[in-house]
């Protein structure tokens, strides 16, 4: 339900000008979905959708452009840094970092928003990440090891 609906709301505030969060809610519950305020307040942090000034003085919600290569090779830069080992349980990688470094890679694999990955939850030098399914857990840990080895 959380994915339809944002998709929903990534195409409203695409094709139309929403410039409050009440008219969000007004337009997704039009489409049928029941919505809460804070449920679209979380929903526009999650896809990152900021406001932008329109010609006529108003402002729209609009999805952020994306990340900076730069803050991206930060990120890349970390993984390999703390990166030691990966296997896979399931729907579940399980990343081995250099000691007191899986808070930081954990972050940085969160950070470069892979589709795949829901979260990450890192201890000292253990990383646990969930994939969205079994199925995206090998092509995750494909993407992840040409990243690291380049």
């Amino acid at each position: 339900m959380k994915i339809e609906r944002q998709t929903k709301i990534l195409q409203l505030v695409n094709e139309q000008e929403v410039e409050t969060q009440e008219e969000l809610a007004a337009l997704l519950t039009a489409a049928g979905y029941d919505v809460t305020q804070a449920t679209i307040s979380r929903d526009i942090r999650d896809l990152k959708l900021t406001k932008v000034n329109l010609a006529s003085g108003r402002q729209k919600y609009a999805v952020m452009p994306h990340q900076d290569q730069g803050i991206n090779e930060k990120y890349i830069r970390i993984l390999r840094d703390g990166y030691l080992s990966m296997d896979r349980a399931g729907n579940m990688i399980v990343l081995k970092t250099l000691t007191g470094m899986a808070m930081a890679v954990a972050a940085a694999i969160d950070s470069l928003d892979f589709y795949e990955v829901v979260g990450c939850i890192a201890g000292d030098d253990t990383i646990f990440c969930a994939v969205r399914t079994e199925k995206d857990a090998i092509p995750l840990m494909e993407r992840l090891h040409r990243i690291i080895q380049e």
